[in-house]
């Protein structure tokens, strides 16, 4: 072609050489040499960093049989959501000097995201082994949502905790040993005590039995003035029952039915009947603020828990939406001790009074107005409630 100039050579009437054609210059062997060299560079830092993708993608993508590093960017962003959501404190407020009591199949400390805890008490009501542990792993997910200290952060991650585990590998619980586990709660002195017996996936229905139930055994709890609180349960819509699950039912117990992450309400949360009823049985009686069922609401979908094979996952039910609650309620007992139960404190006034703050707390849905059967008084926000005492 015309104007065609070889490699090395400029014409005498070309000028000096623009700076981006200097590297033109180059003899064809170096060149070779030079492009030669660069191609393995990039071949091997492309090869490394496959290497590392696939490594990063088993770690925490292919969860068949495998233990996660670390939870999915899914949980981590819904977990900031929920905390959020429920308008968390942060890192100013964690229960310090409260101490609360989870009842459900146990927990795995195993966990890394439990590896600061250490139990204030165990006890096993199935087996009687001495060593904590969770053949099921429902009360690990649970312990996690108040006390990891981890990828995943708890409500109020430094209570002292106590666990009874009163569930059994299968998910099966007996109410009666429900309702010793409860009885022992307070006589290790917890403050709080939570339930999410009733809200539990796959958990089986409780045998009723005669003699001392769990109604009985919250009671008694509340008279001293230990707060309890309890999944509404799982059986909402065209399953619904027509009221909340046991022992939420009872009237000073707080019971905390569940929302989505757009902080409507969770189809599978049960509804409350605050009218009264002759039939079906059990025969209810109207009720009267601050003890309409469900008391409040809490996230309860897609939730980020702890599993007990050490990895993390997402569940729903009124079971997470529990410990939100009980965990809302050490916050509080952190920041007004007086509020705590003691040989000169020990009654149901207190607790009356934190549940008429949950009431005027809560933020209803929209549009609502008093209570909802399924929305209770409203969402449950964390820092509207610390505020409440002094409002």
């Amino acid at each position: 072609m015309e104007n065609d100039v070889p490699l090395g050579e400029t014409p005498d009437d070309a000028g000096p050489v623009p700076p981006w054609q200097n590297l033109a210059v180059l003899q064809p062997q170096q060149d070779t040499s030079d492009l030669r060299a660069v191609r393995m560079l990039v071949s091997l830092t492309l090869g490394i960093t496959f290497v590392l993708a696939a490594g990063y993608l088993a770690a925490v993508v292919l969860t068949d049989g495998a233990v996660l590093l670390r939870p999915s960017e899914v949980a981590l962003e819904r977990h900031a959501s929920y905390q959020s959501m429920v308008n968390h404190p942060g890192e100013s407020m964690q229960g310090e000097g409260v101490v609360a009591c989870i009842i459900d199949s146990g927990i795995d400390l195993d966990h890394g995201d439990l590896a600061d805890v250490t139990l204030s008490g165990w006890k096993d009501f199935v087996n009687g082994r001495t060593t904590p542990y969770d053949d099921h792993g429902h009360g690990t997910s649970m312990a996690g949502i108040l006390v990891a200290n981890g990828w995943l952060k708890g409500v109020a991650r430094d209570v002292e905790l106590l666990v009874g585990k009163a569930l059994s590998g299968d998910g099966s619980g007996n109410d009666a040993t429900v309702a010793e586990a409860i009885d022992w709660c307070v006589e290790s002195g917890a403050h709080v005590i939570s339930l999410s017996l009733g809200g539990a996936p796959d958990i089986l229905p409780f045998s009723f039995g005669s003699g001392r139930s769990s109604g009985d055994a919250a009671n008694d709890a509340i008279d001293a003035g230990i707060f309890v609180v309890a999944a509404a349960g799982n059986d909402g819509g065209a399953e619904d029952d027509g009221d909340v699950a046991h022992p939420s039912s009872e009237a000073g117990v707080i019971a905390v039915g569940g929302v989505t992450i757009q902080g409507k309400h969770w189809s599978g949360s049960s509804r409350g009947d605050n009218n009264g009823r002759l039939l079906p049985l059990p025969i209810l009686l109207p009720r009267a603020d601050p003890d309409k069922k469900p008391e409040v609401v809490a996230p309860a979908e897609g939730v980020p828990v702890l599993l007990n094979d050490g990895s993390w996952g997402l569940a729903d039910g009124t079971s997470a939406a529990t410990v939100y609650v009980t965990g809302a309620i050490c916050l509080l007992l952190q920041s007004k001790p007086e509020l705590i139960p003691s040989e000169t404190n020990g009654n149901a006034d207190n607790v009356d009074a934190v549940k008429r703050w949950i009431m005027e707390s809560a933020q209803p849905d929209e549009g609502q107005v008093g209570h909802d059967d399924q929305y209770g008084y409203g969402l449950l926000d964390i820092e509207a409630l610390l505020a409440a005492p002094q409002s």
